[in-house]
């Protein structure tokens, strides 16, 4: 994690940077950015709100054209403010802001690399990473799951920020929209902050009924078998409200 100033604000290199801050647009927040920075933000803070992250741990970013904006490190969610606007490009590079991007960049732009995702969460959310301690695909406990695309399974783990953990993470996230990342939290992406935001909800909340349900002396939880939840991904197509 990057190292914090006293005034709470990151320092360093910005991972894949080398970008000059004067080549940079870092003054130039355009308005449909500015919008996506206060609605990650929210997002952000609502992390901390629900219980999935402690402190500044977790992240979240958007994607704005070809611009990510992420949440900066090591910095406490409630003091962000407009003018924090931190983005970088697809290689990385800032393009937007002073305070030092997310140490997990990595993951985020892996996944903005590979596939259609406007949006990423990644917390440390409680129940999530013990049961990424326990097994290496949460078993198919509630038809939720598919939801995320199938049976979600854990990327073992590597250092936090690393290369590795980034390419574990896209391997675990293979034709799924999230995954456990070993002994280390969740990810999960969408088309929306929120679409993002609630698969990881739902995420945290599979994994607490899994938990709940092996915690039974003597009994074991009936699980769901891949037909089933094949016969509720078709059904989830035409969930929800038609224009």
């Amino acid at each position: 994690m990057a190292e914090q100033r006293g005034d709470g604000r990151g320092t360093g290199d910005v991972r894949g940077g080398g970008q000059d801050v004067g080549e940079s647009r870092r003054s130039g927040v355009r308005p449909e950015e500015a919008r996506a920075w206060e609605d990650l933000v929210a997002t952000a803070r609502r992390t901390v709100t629900d219980g999935l992250v402690v402190g500044t741990s977790g992240n979240v970013s958007v994607r704005v054209g070809d611009t990510v904006l992420v949440t900066p490190s090591g910095v406490p969610y409630d003091r962000l403010a407009p003018d924090d606007v931190t983005g970088v490009d697809l290689d990385g590079r800032q393009v937007l802001g002073a305070l030092v991007p997310t140490s997990e960049l990595p993951m985020h732009l892996a996944v903005y690399r590979t596939t259609g995702a406007r949006a990423v969460v990644h917390t440390h959310a409680v129940h999530a990473t013990a049961v990424s301690t326990l097994v290496s695909e949460l078993p198919l406990i509630h038809y939720m799951a598919a939801a995320l695309g199938g049976p979600v399974r854990v990327a073992p783990y590597a250092t936090y920020g690393s290369d590795e953990l980034a390419e574990n993470m896209l391997r675990a996230l293979a034709d799924r929209s999230g995954c456990l990342l070993g002994n280390h939290g969740t990810i999960t992406y969408g088309a929306t902050l929120d679409q993002a935001y609630d698969r990881t909800a739902q995420l945290e909340w599979m994994c607490r009924l899994w938990l709940t349900a092996t915690s039974v002396p003597g009994l074991s939880p009936s699980l769901l078998s891949t037909e089933q939840l094949a016969e509720v991904e078709d059904r989830l197509r035409g969930y929800g409200q038609r224009g």
